[in-house]
Protein backbone atom coordinates (compact mmCIF):
# COMPACT_ATOMS: atom_id res chain seq x y z
CA UNK A 1 0.00 0.00 0.00
CA UNK A 2 1.55 3.37 -0.93
CA UNK A 3 1.89 6.14 1.29
CA UNK A 4 -1.07 8.13 -0.27
CA UNK A 5 -3.67 5.20 -0.19
CA UNK A 6 -2.94 5.05 3.36
CA UNK A 7 -3.46 9.03 4.06
CA UNK A 8 -6.60 8.55 2.10
CA UNK A 9 -7.60 5.61 4.57
CA UNK A 10 -7.15 7.76 7.64
CA UNK A 11 -8.68 10.60 6.18
CA UNK A 12 -11.62 8.36 4.74
CA UNK A 13 -13.45 8.14 8.49
CA UNK A 14 -13.45 11.62 9.80
CA UNK A 15 -14.87 12.97 6.07
CA UNK A 16 -17.84 10.32 6.67
CA UNK A 17 -18.19 11.74 10.01
CA UNK A 18 -18.08 15.03 9.15
CA UNK A 19 -20.62 14.48 6.29
CA UNK A 20 -22.84 12.75 8.70
CA UNK A 21 -22.88 15.52 11.26
CA UNK A 22 -23.25 18.12 8.84
CA UNK A 23 -26.19 16.81 6.87
CA UNK A 24 -29.48 16.02 7.35
CA UNK A 25 -30.15 19.01 9.23
CA UNK A 26 -33.43 20.91 8.71
CA UNK A 27 -32.81 24.13 7.70
CA UNK A 28 -34.24 26.73 10.43
CA UNK A 29 -37.47 27.76 9.80
CA UNK A 30 -38.40 31.39 9.83
CA UNK A 31 -39.07 32.92 13.03
CA UNK A 32 -42.40 31.43 14.56
CA UNK A 33 -44.41 33.49 15.78
CA UNK A 34 -45.10 31.99 19.56
CA UNK A 35 -48.70 31.23 20.63
CA UNK A 36 -49.20 34.35 23.00
CA UNK A 37 -48.71 36.66 20.03
CA UNK A 38 -51.07 35.07 17.21
CA UNK A 39 -53.97 36.83 16.70
CA UNK A 40 -57.13 35.45 18.04
CA UNK A 41 -59.61 33.02 16.45
CA UNK A 42 -63.34 34.02 15.82
CA UNK A 43 -63.84 31.08 18.42
CA UNK A 44 -61.80 32.50 21.17
CA UNK A 45 -63.06 35.67 20.84
CA UNK A 46 -66.55 34.45 21.24
CA UNK A 47 -65.96 31.20 23.87
CA UNK A 48 -62.84 32.65 25.27
CA UNK A 49 -59.04 30.67 25.45
CA UNK A 50 -58.41 27.38 27.29
CA UNK A 51 -59.33 24.03 27.39
CA UNK A 52 -62.96 24.03 27.04
CA UNK A 53 -64.24 23.85 23.46
CA UNK A 54 -67.51 22.50 23.64
CA UNK A 55 -70.38 21.91 26.05
CA UNK A 56 -73.36 20.65 26.36
CA UNK A 57 -76.00 22.43 28.71
CA UNK A 58 -79.21 21.31 29.74
CA UNK A 59 -82.06 22.01 32.20
CA UNK A 60 -80.06 23.33 35.66
CA UNK A 61 -79.23 20.35 37.72
CA UNK A 62 -79.55 21.18 41.72
CA UNK A 63 -77.30 19.05 42.93
CA UNK A 64 -74.94 20.77 40.83
CA UNK A 65 -75.86 24.19 41.51
CA UNK A 66 -75.72 23.41 45.33
CA UNK A 67 -71.72 22.56 44.64
CA UNK A 68 -71.00 25.17 42.71
CA UNK A 69 -72.45 27.36 45.17
CA UNK A 70 -70.30 25.63 48.01
CA UNK A 71 -67.42 26.40 45.80
CA UNK A 72 -68.00 29.88 44.55
CA UNK A 73 -68.34 30.85 48.39
CA UNK A 74 -65.31 29.49 49.10
CA UNK A 75 -62.57 30.25 45.62
CA UNK A 76 -64.54 33.20 44.16
CA UNK A 77 -66.54 35.83 47.07
CA UNK A 78 -63.33 37.72 48.02
CA UNK A 79 -63.18 39.16 44.38
CA UNK A 80 -67.22 38.64 43.36
CA UNK A 81 -70.26 39.44 43.96
CA UNK A 82 -73.57 38.08 42.40
CA UNK A 83 -75.22 41.64 42.43
CA UNK A 84 -72.85 44.71 42.71
CA UNK A 85 -68.87 44.99 41.80
CA UNK A 86 -66.44 43.91 44.66
CA UNK A 87 -63.13 43.72 43.01
CA UNK A 88 -64.05 42.21 39.92
CA UNK A 89 -67.14 41.88 38.39
CA UNK A 90 -70.52 41.28 39.25
CA UNK A 91 -71.88 37.84 38.26
CA UNK A 92 -75.80 37.21 38.40
CA UNK A 93 -76.02 38.12 34.72
CA UNK A 94 -72.90 37.17 33.55
CA UNK A 95 -74.12 33.59 31.44
CA UNK A 96 -76.70 35.98 29.36
CA UNK A 97 -73.07 38.41 28.17
CA UNK A 98 -70.68 35.51 28.20
CA UNK A 99 -71.17 31.96 26.57
CA UNK A 100 -70.43 28.77 28.97
CA UNK A 101 -67.20 28.12 27.38
CA UNK A 102 -65.81 31.62 28.01
CA UNK A 103 -66.84 31.42 31.46
CA UNK A 104 -65.11 28.04 32.41
CA UNK A 105 -61.94 29.33 29.94
CA UNK A 106 -61.87 32.77 32.17
CA UNK A 107 -62.28 30.02 35.64
CA UNK A 108 -59.80 27.74 34.48
CA UNK A 109 -57.33 29.69 32.07
CA UNK A 110 -57.49 33.27 33.52
CA UNK A 111 -53.71 34.23 33.20
CA UNK A 112 -54.14 33.55 29.32
CA UNK A 113 -56.93 34.86 28.91
CA UNK A 114 -56.12 38.65 30.90
CA UNK A 115 -53.26 38.54 28.84
CA UNK A 116 -54.38 37.89 25.11
CA UNK A 117 -58.71 38.16 25.23
CA UNK A 118 -59.29 41.71 24.52
CA UNK A 119 -61.96 41.98 26.01
CA UNK A 120 -60.64 40.10 29.01
CA UNK A 121 -58.26 42.71 29.18
CA UNK A 122 -60.38 45.57 28.83
CA UNK A 123 -61.96 44.41 32.24
CA UNK A 124 -58.77 44.70 33.30
CA UNK A 125 -58.69 48.34 32.24
CA UNK A 126 -61.76 48.54 34.66
CA UNK A 127 -61.36 45.95 37.43
CA UNK A 128 -57.45 46.95 37.61
CA UNK A 129 -57.16 43.29 39.74
CA UNK A 130 -56.34 40.64 37.01
CA UNK A 131 -58.04 37.38 37.79
CA UNK A 132 -55.92 34.78 39.35
CA UNK A 133 -56.18 31.01 39.11
CA UNK A 134 -57.90 29.45 42.12
CA UNK A 135 -56.78 25.98 41.44
CA UNK A 136 -60.03 25.19 40.43
CA UNK A 137 -60.56 21.71 38.48
CA UNK A 138 -62.65 21.38 35.06
CA UNK A 139 -65.76 19.54 37.56
CA UNK A 140 -65.67 22.50 40.41
CA UNK A 141 -65.80 25.24 37.37
CA UNK A 142 -68.43 23.39 36.08
CA UNK A 143 -70.31 23.41 38.82
CA UNK A 144 -69.53 26.77 39.67
CA UNK A 145 -70.69 27.67 35.91
CA UNK A 146 -74.10 25.57 37.04
CA UNK A 147 -74.64 27.85 40.11
CA UNK A 148 -74.19 31.34 37.78
CA UNK A 149 -76.47 29.71 35.34
CA UNK A 150 -79.09 29.31 38.15
CA UNK A 151 -78.28 33.07 39.21
CA UNK A 152 -79.87 34.12 35.67
CA UNK A 153 -82.95 32.27 35.92
CA UNK A 154 -83.73 33.59 39.40
CA UNK A 155 -83.53 36.85 37.75
CA UNK A 156 -85.41 36.80 35.04
CA UNK A 157 -88.14 35.22 37.33
CA UNK A 158 -87.81 38.46 39.96
CA UNK A 159 -88.00 40.54 36.84
CA UNK A 160 -91.18 38.92 35.87
CA UNK A 161 -92.63 38.65 39.08
CA UNK A 162 -92.14 43.17 39.38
Amino acid sequence: MTRIQSICRILTLPMILLVIACGGKEEPKAAEVPAADRPLTEFQLEHGIGPVTEMQLGEIDTALVSSGKTIFDVKCVACHKTDERLVGPPLADVTQRRSPQFIMNMILNPDEMVKRHPEVRAMLATYYVPMTFQNVSEPDARAILEYLRSLAVQTDSQDQDV
